[in-house]
């Protein structure tokens, strides 16, 4: 009998043949692939989410994240310029900020009292020239070769970004002109924050950003969605995917649902009925934009997603906690020059979305299915090719699984597979 050997070397990892219409389960296990996104990918050229820019509104203010598994803080300076770093002290490496957010003259850390100003650049530790002429730190000791790792920000429609890496292209240039343009559609006036939720979910991140792609299965497993008629395939719609393939627009038009025959045909269960609403005014909206997109789910490599349902306007943000875990955060928004009536709308409607809401609460569940169902069987792939083989538009249909073959190209580029 052969016993198999703890931490035995695995085989190399190859993609399979097919290419983007096969995806390995071992990308949602393996540890040494999940050690090698944090490097390729959250270090690597991209630009990674950091929080709000309503956040750190003010001087003084920062605002705790990070950039895959490595802890970062934004702040704002005197001067109302915005900088992010690693919450790493250059001492010994604990954390500097402790808060989620708050507002200070300078960040120091509570070990050693190592003080940064609020660009990160080391001002000050205590004892440095020792105590009675005794001890501290050597006469060649340099403070501004210690300072908190920074990264590279832009700001752009009231979201920070930030990245690791010299190669990484502006933002704008980043996402591409479709893509930029319609982030401005949604995002491109002065925003408010309406409240935030945030969730545990038990499935690699890989998961839930193929989750944000795949329109196939948003009116059979979210049955509110196609009860209430809020986005179904059915709709005029389409997806838009840009020409790196790493970033998607998946939209509906309310408006101009034509009802089809194979919604009966495939036995949509949520389809058979004509449910109604004890409080229907969920549902009351009003026409916001003149190109009539209704809902529309915006996903940006590698964790960003934009989603814009009936009036709900929201910011996801998803976070590797693991190989089997992601935090999920829901940020919504509201426009400044809002009414009363129209932010009670946008409030009533995060109802539908989030943690528990009316439509999304089964994404909380469904890819710890797949994470659960495939747990063992790293040897073995899905097959993705509902609407073809590529990663290209489709401008009249979202029974495709284009988008996320796109993910897939891009996660391959960046890395190396």
């Amino acid at each position: 009998m052969t016993l198999a050997v703890e931490n035995a070397p695995t085989e190399p990892f190859v993609w399979p043949e097919e290419g983007i219409t096969r995806i390995p389960y071992r990308l949602f296990a393996d540890p040494e692939i999940y050690a090698m996104e944090q490097e390729k990918i959250f270090r690597g050229p991209v630009w990674n989410f950091l929080c709000m820019e309503f956040d750190i509104p003010e001087p003084g203010d920062f605002k705790t994240t990070f950039v895959g598994e490595t802890p970062v803080v934004a702040t704002r300076d005197r001067h109302g310029d915005v900088h992010a770093m690693v919450n790493r002290c250059a001492h010994k490496g604990a954390l500097v900020c402790l808060q989620n957010k708050g507002n200070a003259k300078s960040l120091t850390c509570v070990y050693h009292s190592w003080n940064y100003g609020l660009d990160g650049k080391l001002i000050g530790l205590a004892f440095k020239n020792g105590v009675g002429g005794k001890g501290g730190m050597p006469d060649d000791f340099d403070m501004a070769a210690h300072r908190l790792e920074p990264l590279r920000t832009e700001v752009f429609c009231g979201m920070v970004f930030g990245t690791f890496s010299e190669a990484t292209p502006p933002v704008e240039d980043y996402l591409g002109k479709t893509m930029a343009d319609f982030v401005r559609r949604n995002l491109g006036r002065k925003l408010k924050p309406l409240g935030m939720q945030s969730q545990i979910i038990h499935n690699n991140w890989k998961l839930y950003a193929e989750n944000l792609r795949d329109a196939y299965h948003a009116t059979l497993l979210h049955t509110f969605y196609t009860t209430f008629k809020v986005n179904r395939l059915d709709m005029d719609g389409g997806i838009i995917i840009a020409p790196s393939k790493w970033h998607h627009i998946s939209y509906a038009k309310r408006a101009t649902f034509d009802e089809s025959d194979e919604y009966k045909k495939a036995e949509v269960h949520s389809a058979k009925y004509e449910s109604k609403l004890e409080g229907p005014q969920l549902l009351a909206t009003w026409d916001e934009f003149e190109d009539g997109i209704t809902h529309s789910i915006q996903a940006f490599f590698p964790n960003l997603c934009i989603h814009f349902t009936l009036n709900s306007l929201c910011v996801r943000h998803f976070l590797p906690r693991g190989q089997d875990k992601t935090e999920l955060f829901w940020i919504y928004v509201g426009y400044e020059d809002d009414t009363p009536e129209e932010t009670e709308k946008r409030v009533m409607q995060v109802n539908l979305t989030g943690s528990a809401g009316l439509v999304s609460m089964e994404d909380g569940c469904i890819n710890n299915f797949v994470q659960r169902g495939t747990k063992g069987s790293e040897d073995k792939r899905a097959f993705m090719e509902m609407g073809g083989r590529d990663a290209e538009s489709s401008e009249n249909s979202r029974a495709t699984e284009a988008a996320i073959r796109g993910f897939w190209t891009g996660y391959r580029q960046i890395m190396g597979f």
